[in-house]
């Protein structure tokens, strides 16, 4: 009872504090909604009906299940799919064909929450539940995508990663490309359920001059690259814009292994570093 008057004091938030907005005319905030009790992969086939998609064409997990259909659904000025090494594309074209090592580091300060997101929310919905340590990746994560497919076209992929010792969920999201509001710039998305909402993601892509891949969330306006709380109810849908900034920067080695750097702030300041060893597996290349 105690959590899930918590999981409702943060939509009345949400509801007090943001605003209340039209999906119909800002598609970039539209997305599943998650259960009150559990989150886990259950939204899926509700996301499929409302995208009027079919569930894992192709096959959930096979090796050409990708978080997005083609990098290239990224391509604006200035930033061009075919500069970034070979290695990065195929990672997000037919990421089920690599496994996850991964090492978190958590700043001291941000430690005990945490801990508490952890402990109240996060393992009891099977959803965003952190790692606190780098012992719990020990055994490194399992990766599970599900692509959505309608008319022959990818429109959304989800990535369920588990923790390998324990079958936990850590992440269940739904990933996938929009333009962004008023520039038109595509953009990833990243969909994380949530009871009775959502929050998503936005992450602008550039490249390194070595074929490294950056994405960013960082400070802006509304409609900008950030992270965004959304409240769906039958009676209407709230959004806030919350200061959780994020980077990810996948890159190839010297040494010609794959590796992504996740850092994520709260405003200014750091809350965690997440970083991943990724190794194709032999049936895959």
């Amino acid at each position: 009872m105690l959590t899930r008057g918590m999981d409702g004091a943060t939509r009345l938030w949400v509801r007090g504090t943001g605003r209340r907005v039209d999906l119909a005319t800002t598609p970039w905030l539209q997305g599943p909604v998650g259960d009150v009790d559990r989150v886990g992969d259950a939204w899926l086939p509700g996301e499929a009906e409302r995208l009027g998609a079919a569930v894992g064409a192709g096959g959930a997990g096979t090796a050409t299940s990708g978080l997005l259909g083609s990098l290239a659904d990224l391509d604006r000025t200035g930033f061009a799919a075919a500069a970034l090494a070979e290695p990065v594309r195929r990672f997000y074209e037919r990421t089920s064909g690599w496994r996850l090592d991964a090492w978190v580091g958590w700043a001291p300060w941000a430690w005990p929450f945490g801990w508490a997101v952890a402990a109240l929310f996060a393992r009891r919905l099977d959803q965003l539940a952190l790692p606190m340590r780098s012992l719990d990746l020990a055994h490194g994560m399992s990766s599970t995508v599900t692509p959505l497919v309608r008319d022959g076209a990818q429109v959304g992929a989800l990535w369920l990663r588990r923790l390998r010792a324990t079958g936990r969920v850590v992440f269940s999201g739904l990933y996938g490309v929009v333009p962004l509001p008023g520039a038109g710039e595509p953009a990833v998305r990243v969909t994380f359920p949530l009871p009775r909402g959502r929050l998503v993601v936005l992450l602008r892509p550039t490249a390194t001059a070595r074929g490294g891949l950056v994405l960013t969330s960082g400070a802006g306006g509304w409609g900008d690259p950030g992270a965004y709380l959304v409240v769906d109810r039958p009676g209407g849908c709230w959004a806030r814009r919350i200061p959780v900034h994020e980077r990810f920067h996948v890159l190839v080695d010297d040494e010609g292994v794959l590796r992504t750097d996740h850092h994520l702030h709260l405003g200014a300041l750091p809350v965690l570093r997440l970083h991943y060893r990724l190794t194709e597996q032999d049936d895959a290349a």
